[in-house]
């Protein structure tokens, strides 16, 4: 383990290394998804969600919390060798997306001066999908900067009235993009479970309502004029090191064979399921609108159970890199970056990043696994986005 204050010498060491993984990424994914005579069907990306896919926003609005030590060291060391805002080592699942389409990376909406003629990204992190009302009223307290998905519709709102000249402009320019509507719901139910440590099915409760918002503001990007759209669903919180130390003193019974939380795993397919169903009955009355699930749930299995082939270190599957030790290297009141927290030598052997993100690589083969290996659904329609 390495400690904080000599990531500067980590930097110099991986910098090529990294730099040299994020062009034969470029490379293999053009290679085997765009045949080369094929016309792009996508010219810009608009992305909403929470820390999963955020670029920046929440640097710019003033990060706390699970999230205070974003906008430093360790945080960005890797490829693009300096805290961004993203929750990871450096980049993350849109950013794989945008490279596969040939697109710049997604600039944060906060970021004022950026070039945004190719695409917005409007998630935050420590967002919800639902509301600060809808949530008081559950019990569940949201934290103050976060910003929900409704008002993340109100931001990509804003950006056409300032962009567009004319209705038939806003059609044109949003005609061959693709909405990353998520990953969104998670803190909804991480806010649930940890502050108040809540039961599982008290939870589930609520999950009618989180899809519900989730395909209100589907539809209306629809209505807006969006055309291809991505909906990924959520990860296996029982396999999150945050969840494996918080809920610590579940037994054997309730665990999987690879030491992952059977009941918060189950929780999330429930969700995933839920979402799914939303989905097929979206696409029964837009039937010329291309509409994705994207199995996050599925690709991480994947990764998790091919970890070696992957390149991945088996031994620390439920171990966050970058942490304050412990049976999963995670202390949620030490997060990653605080005094006290160290980082493994090598980010890319590891999932967990932090304990609640993932790692780069670990982004890198679930979008990949996304684009190439079926976790993402119809296949038609997503042969037709890729296919560039």
């Amino acid at each position: 383990m390495t400690m904080a204050g000599s990531h500067g010498k980590q930097l110099s060491a991986c910098a090529s290394s990294s730099l040299l993984m994020m062009m034969s990424t470029v490379l293999l994914l053009r290679a085997v998804v765009k045949p080369a005579a094929a016309a792009c069907s996508v010219d810009a990306i608009y992305s909403f969600g929470d820390s999963i896919a955020d670029t920046g926003n929440l640097l710019r609005e003033g990060p706390v919390g699970f999230f205070a030590n974003i906008g430093s060291y360790p945080y960005g060391q890797t490829t693009l060798q300096k805290p961004t805002g993203r929750c990871s080592d450096s980049l993350l699942i849109v950013d794989y997306f945008a490279m596969a389409l040939n697109l710049p990376l997604v600039s944060p909406y906060m970021d004022k001066g950026a070039d945004f003629s190719r695409g917005v990204n409007f998630a935050v992190a420590g967002a919800t999908a639902l509301d600060r009302v809808s949530l008081l009223q559950s019990g569940v307290v949201m934290p103050p900067a976060s910003v929900p998905l409704t008002s993340q519709l109100d931001w990509f709102k804003a950006y056409l009235n300032a962009t567009c000249s004319s209705p038939e402009d806003c059609a044109t320019k949003l005609a061959n993009a693709l909405f990353l509507v998520g990953e969104i719901g998670g803190n909804d139910y991480n806010y649930a479970f940890f502050q108040g440590m809540r039961s599982v099915d008290s939870v589930k409760s609520y999950v009618p309502q989180v899809i519900n918002t989730i395909m209100d503001v589907t539809k209306e990007l629809i209505e807006l004029g969006a055309t291809q759209i991505i909906i990924p669903g959520n990860f296996p919180i029982g396999c999150s090191p945050s969840y494996l130390t918080l809920f610590s003193s579940i037994g054997s019974a309730d665990r999987d064979e690879r030491g992952c939380l059977k009941s918060y795993n189950s929780f999330a397919q429930y969700h995933n399921e839920q979402l799914q169903a939303a989905i097929d009955g979206l696409r029964k009355v837009n039937t010329d609108i291309n509409i994705i699930y994207a199995d996050y749930y599925g690709a991480f299995m994947h990764l998790v159970d091919h970890a070696s082939k992957l390149g991945f270190d088996e031994g620390s599957l439920l171990q966050a890199c970058c942490g304050a030790g412990g049976t999963y290297n995670f202390n949620i009141n030490m997060m990653c970056g605080a005094p006290g927290t160290s980082t493994c030598t090598n980010p890319a052997r590891h999932v967990s990043w932090d304990g609640i993100h993932l790692t780069q690589q670990a982004y890198r083969a679930i979008a990949l696994a996304l684009i190439m290996e079926g976790f993402a659904q119809p296949d038609d329609a997503v042969q037709e986005i890729w296919s560039c």
